[in-house]
């Protein structure tokens, strides 16, 4: 029996406390996973997750002995502690350690690049999957442009519009983009490429409640996993001006729960379009809450790989183990088609 056959479902959330985490926490409960909440101060925890209703442990990317601690016994650890260009390396080579799968939630592509360079070969060599970027900015789009393609191996053109009526940004994604200062890349020829100054734009229309958006070219982590594992000639990503404008905005609050479950009132729309020789192909998602609506995202692919039957090992992009329409209509959408 393997170490992660043998944790039965034990899974750490590294950065639980945190907006993102506290989501992702919730969700391992409701599908009868059991996370262990993971982070810096024990007070945070505990103020999270108050009463022994999780597994709490103190760990910090600095303290490899207290990582090795908390991620014992444990079958996946999924990292939701931005700037991930700081803890994603600390963080998968313990969960490496503990003999675990990985997952982030990393919206920044010079982290998703560092984790398929760096994990790869070590991660394949002990039959185990990393898979950075798991989220609403990264995963969720290479999904789309793999439900897109279908049939097709290759594409001469894919357009990625993100699609939000309000970008209400949280504290760690506030600290992120001012970490995160790398030229943004774009897929030019074949290959990664730096984004055109001053940065395209272009109108969009969704379907409602979202409708037609001015759009903005800016990039995540999605280029650079759909160049993990697609030909793809040219790729670019535009987000809905008003979002880019909030969060660019100091003033911009926070999300705000309007439910039981803590989701904001946040509506988004993303769409691939997929184009070659000529034919176009598309796959449209509509939801809610780009922060609440990535704990299912990362949480489904936990459940995927620790059911078995997934024949993938090393780092790897969601689209290229997953059955990607199947995938997606696994999740809370309101709103799912591929065409």
């Amino acid at each position: 029996m393997s170490r992660v056959e043998g944790s039965k479902g034990r899974v750490a959330v590294f950065g639980a406390a945190g907006h993102t985490g506290r989501f992702v926490v919730d969700e391992l409960l409701r599908r009868g996973l059991a996370p262990v909440a993971v982070g810096r101060r024990a007070e945070a925890l505990e103020a999270a997750f108050p009463g022994g209703t999780v597994e709490i442990h103190a760990a910090s990317v600095d303290d490899p002995a207290a990582l090795d601690r908390a991620f014992a016994g444990v079958a996946a650890v999924i990292n939701c502690a931005g700037p991930f260009l700081d803890t994603a390396e600390p963080v998968a080579s313990a969960a490496l350690r503990a003999g675990a799968h990985y997952l982030d939630v990393s919206a920044e592509q010079p982290s998703a690049q560092a984790v398929f360079d760096r994990f790869d070969a070590p991660f394949r060599a002990a039959g185990l999957v990393a898979l950075p970027a798991m989220a609403f900015y990264g995963g969720f789009a290479d999904l789309l442009v793999t439900a897109a393609l279908g049939d097709w191996s290759q594409a001469d053109t894919v357009r990625i519009g993100i699609g939000i009526d309000r970008w209400w940004p949280t504290e760690g994604t506030r600290v992120t983009g001012a970490r995160n200062t790398a030229p943004r890349q774009v897929i030019a020829d074949g290959r990664l490429a730096p984004l055109a100054d001053p940065a395209p734009r272009a109108d969009w229309t969704f379907p409602e409640p979202l409708g037609r958006q001015a759009m903005v070219a800016v990039p995540f982590s999605e280029v650079v996993v759909v160049a993990r594992h697609l030909k793809v000639a040219r790729l670019d990503t535009f987000l809905s001006e008003t979002a880019l404008k909030d969060v660019r905005d100091s003033s911009t609050p926070p999300p705000a729960a309007v439910d039981d479950r803590g989701l904001s009132a946040q509506r988004f729309a993303v769409e691939a379009i997929v184009s070659r020789a000529g034919e176009t192909r598309r796959a449209t998602a509509v939801g809610r809450d780009i922060y609440g609506f990535t704990a299912p995202l990362v949480c489904e692919a936990v459940e995927r790989l620790l059911a078995g039957g997934v024949e993938a090992a090393g780092a790897v992009a969601p689209g290229q183990v997953f059955d990607a329409a199947d995938y997606l209509r696994a999740l809370p959408l309101d709103a799912f088609v591929a065409a």
